[in-house]
């Protein structure tokens, strides 16, 4: 199979003078979690510029150095990432995967003879997970038993760092060895965007850094077992919009499966 084979055509985009709050409207409408950045030439032609994803607006919104700005005041081609990694309509599934894998990043805008013509994101690779071998690989065989957490006590300030630093997307919330939540990235982008809209700026610095993961988090968190076929988790997913879950056995986290674990296994299978 190829790109062209599963991308999503119609692809949303957004301006590179609009404004995040413009770009969060534009996800939240479409469930989607990144979107292509243009910007209209001299000849009236719309160009890709970049990339703007939920992770890049948390980080941005939660920098002490953009701290007293409005959300009107940041505009895409201030928090996007310019010259993205792009795909080829007739590349391997396989070959975008790996391209993924090797930059850590969670879809590729797909190009035809200079023409933004679709994209390809992890969700798009798990609607390709089904029927054998993945009927035949369970969770715990896949999954990643080394998981960072955080408490629900913890700023939230913490836990963006924590994501920062780490190049993750989510942090299960942990208290007494149970899960009590997640939190990710698109959480702590919309917290930041509504506490900087109703906080007058003089107070906005001190008082960031006053919430709290359990202000933020989601509760009542949906989980896979360890004897889940891959193939099941994977609709999991889809059907949840979820891009990881963590693994329970016995009322014990013993693990996270996220998005990023099918793409590895799409390669593996392949041969790459």
């Amino acid at each position: 199979m190829h790109v062209k084979d599963i991308m999503a055509k119609g692809i949303v985009v957004v301006d590179k003078d609009q404004n995040i709050h413009d770009a969060l409207k534009l996800m939240k409408k479409h469930k989607i979690s990144r979107l292509p950045v243009i910007n209209t030439n001299q000849n009236n032609q719309k160009e890709l510029v970049g990339i703007i994803t939920e992770k890049d607006i948390a980080l941005r919104l939660g920098s002490s150095k953009y701290g007293n700005l409005a959300p009107s005041h940041f505009h895409v081609s201030t928090v996007m990432t310019p010259q993205p990694v792009i795909a080829q309509e007739d590349q391997t599934l396989a070959s975008a995967a790996k391209t993924m894998l090797e930059n850590k990043i969670g879809g590729l805008t797909v190009m035809d003879s200079g023409q933004i013509t679709g994209m390809i994101t992890k969700s798009d690779f798990l609607e390709t997970c089904q029927g054998r071998p993945f009927t035949e690989i369970t969770v715990k065989e896949r999954m990643k038993t080394s998981v960072t957490t955080i408490r629900p006590q913890d700023r939230l300030v913490h836990a963006r760092r924590i994501i920062i630093d780490q190049g993750i997307g989510r942090l299960p919330v942990m208290e007494d060895g149970q899960l009590q939540g997640m939190i990710t990235a698109k959480d702590i982008a919309l917290a930041m965007m509504s506490f900087r809209k109703v906080v007058p700026d003089k107070y906005k610095p001190a008082r960031i850094r006053n919430l709290l993961v359990e202000d933020v988090m989601v509760q009542n968190v949906k989980t896979l077992t360890e004897e889940t076929p891959v193939s099941q988790a994977a609709q999991m997913m889809l059907d949840a919009n979820f891009s990881g879950m963590p693994v329970v056995e016995a009322e014990q986290m013993t693990g996270i499966l996220t998005k990023t674990d099918f793409l590895e296994l799409i390669v593996e299978l392949e041969g790459f």
